[in-house]
């Protein structure tokens, strides 16, 4: 695929958390509808109209190469997984660096309770590189969040931990687009035993 016919906007999903609340069960091969999780969590991103995507792995991604059908989703192992969520998070964009594309969707495996339908919306509001985009619920700012490539090396240089983007989304909180999803998804996260009745 050339840089021209490059789709502007592409998919990275963060799975490489080792589901350490869960007794240490990646929470990428968790059950759902009979699949893996993050079968599910890349489906829906290709539901949602993405046709690159990126899937960030790490605890047991060897396992997870081998259960979970992703297709010709380009798989990106994080070696730093255990340091948190921000690794995950520079480990998918430095994937992206050079493919062309011009903002990345970014959804955590972790979330089922978000559908295709909040993703489009999010998608649908990519303007260009410059973009801060954000689903929001109840006019608070959640996930997925796109990033323009003009951002990439800010957040980059400022994710720590589990923080992932947040500090960068803080200081340019007047430039996020919000986009109201909560009439179509529930952004309940998969973190504990009590959170996996989530799950069918």
């Amino acid at each position: 695929m050339t840089e021209k016919q490059a789709p502007p906007v592409a998919g990275l999903l963060l799975a490489a958390g080792g589901g350490r609340r869960l007794g240490g069960r990646p929470k990428a091969l968790l059950p759902h509808r009979g699949r893996p999780l993050v079968e599910h969590a890349a489906g829906v991103l290709r539901t949602a109209g993405l046709t690159r995507v990126h899937v960030v792995l790490g605890a047991r991604a060897a396992a997870v190469r081998e259960q979970a059908e992703l297709g010709d989703c380009v798989l990106v192992e994080n070696p730093d997984w255990a340091d948190g969520m921000g690794s995950s998070l520079r480990a998918g964009l430095d994937s992206l660096a050079g493919t062309g594309a011009r903002a990345a969707l970014v959804s955590l495996v972790d979330q089922p309770g978000i559908g295709p339908e909040a993703v489009a919306r999010v998608l649908a509001a990519y303007e260009d590189e410059m973009s801060l985009v954000s689903a929001a619920y109840d006019g608070v700012r959640g996930h997925p969040v796109l990033f323009g490539v003009a951002h990439w090396a800010g957040i980059a240089a400022t994710t720590t931990g589990d923080q992932g983007a947040r500090a960068y989304l803080k200081e340019h909180r007047e430039s996020i687009r919000l986009v109201e999803c909560r009439d179509v998804a529930q952004p309940y996260d998969i973190d504990t035993e009590a959170d996996l009745g989530h799950l069918e």
